[in-house]
């Protein structure tokens, strides 16, 4: 049994963890470089979903620990408010970069969850500040992800994450979801049917009056309910629905930033312009928990009137642009750039779909799922057992030195965008043993 050197493991209460199972079973990770992670008993285990969805350059990266190291000595922490440091700046400055058109302005926070209710919070505020203070509904959409914030959770639409915690956020509805559509079984990339299911949107604003509404949030790829690919057209027709009404669109980008889908961001590869942006996972590279929310002109320039020495905006947290994380998170853009990483999905992207659809015929899959360097494998649930199927795929493939993700009964990947060949080839085979010895 792997403990730790006290050997108790009862005051920490594990998030989205089965705690009993895993106090019973630890698995412990005591290092970790390049794409592998090392365990406390010197097993090697292969990084299958960079992290969680965020070491996008995989770890123990020498830019990033001599950032570390060098900021830590030089300023460790400056106050966020009325007061500013330099890298703050450069770094917003250059993610600005990365983005097209007018989402020139980036305000930071420390993780996703974060970044989504400093967005919803902006998009409401937006509204009020130009006289439309009656825009206040707010519309996710069914199996949505949106981190785990009172705000996130209820546009979100993961029944799991919120059946615990009431009501929630008022005046919430969600657009239909668009998985599990008839035709699009093992798609690559944008599958075929579906983009009709965005004209759901309009059924919303007839029930509740466009007038009312500030804002449509979702992920451009919806990954934690199981990496589901927007239909063709499905993006650009919410785009021209929110347009007709004036109704901000959202873009969650914290999983889909950062390289993951072969190009900077999502926004990139769809072709696509939100009002907002919301991302964090690969802005560190993992490393230093942050996040961003990236806003157009429009948005920002209507908070900035009134006398000038007034705030402008009455939002924002402690560690907002801290100086560790702005300073880890110039030394990851500076590895993603230098490494060509954010268009690595797209070079590697073939060899990997290839690889993942060959696993079609092994035991209990459904459906395969990849765009990017991203990938769901759907397997048929143990009848009365939903989830387990999965969680003993994703045991059995760390006993084989594979880290997997899993939700419900599909398994994600989403490896550090440093994997090369041989280490797809044993993803899948690994995957492959996996289901052939589970029942």
């Amino acid at each position: 049994m792997d403990l730790p050197p006290n050997n108790n493991l009862d005051a920490y209460w594990m998030p989205f963890t089965a705690n009993r199972q895993f106090k019973a079973h630890p698995r412990m990770f005591v290092g970790a470089e390049g794409m592998y992670f090392k365990t406390s008993d010197g097993r090697d285990v292969l990084d299958g979903i960079a992290g969680l969805w965020c070491c996008n350059a995989g770890h123990k990266r020498p830019r990033i620990i001599e950032a570390v190291k060098n900021q830590v000595e030089e300023l460790d922490y400056s106050p966020a408010f009325q007061m500013g440091h330099h890298k703050a700046f450069d770094l917003a400055d250059r993610l600005a970069r990365l983005m097209p058109g007018d989402l020139n302005h980036v305000f930071f926070t420390n993780s996703g969850s974060e970044s989504v209710e400093t967005a919803l919070k902006m998009a409401i505020a937006y509204h009020r500040a130009r006289g439309e203070g009656h825009r206040t509904r707010l519309i996710g959409r069914e199996k949505g992800y949106h981190g785990v914030n009172f705000g996130g959770m209820s546009v979100g639409g993961m029944p799991a994450n919120r059946k615990m915690f009431g009501s929630l956020v008022s005046g919430v509805d969600h657009l239909r979801h668009t998985h599990g559509i008839a035709g699009n079984e093992y798609s690559r990339g944008e599958p075929e049917h579906g983009a009709e299911l965005a004209d759901d949107l309009e059924r919303l604003c007839q029930l509740h009056d466009p007038s009312t509404i500030a804002a449509v949030i979702v992920e451009p790829v919806a990954g934690s309910a199981g990496v589901i690919m927007p239909p063709k057209g499905y993006l650009k027709r919410l785009r021209e629905i929110c347009t007709k009404h004036g109704i901000l669109l959202i873009f969650d980008e914290v999983i889909t930033g950062f390289g993951r889908l072969g190009t900077p961001f999502a926004v990139n590869y769809f072709g696509v312009q939100p009002d907002l942006v919301t991302t964090a996972k690969g802005l560190t590279n993992g490393v230093v928990p942050m996040g961003a929310v990236f806003a157009s002109d429009t948005i920002h320039d209507a908070f900035m009137t009134g006398p000038e020495n007034m705030i402008e905006f009455f939002h924002g947290y402690t560690y907002s642009a801290n100086p560790m994380a702005c300073a880890t998170a110039l030394a990851a853009l500076d590895t993603y750039e230098e490494e060509g990483l954010f268009t690595r999905g797209a070079d590697l992207g073939d060899y990997w779909a290839d690889a993942m659809h060959g696993l079609r015929g092994a035991p209990y899959i459904k459906d395969i799922r990849t765009m990017g360097l991203i990938a769901a494998i759907e397997l048929d649930p143990i009848e009365g057992a939903p989830t387990k199927r999965a969680f003993n795929a994703f045991l059995k493939a760390y006993d084989k030195g594979l880290l997997i993700r899993t939700t419900g009964d599909i398994i994600a990947l989403s490896p550090p965008l440093i994997i090369e060949k041989s280490h797809i080839d044993m993803a899948v085979e690994t995957v492959r043993r996996v289901l052939e010895e589970i029942e």
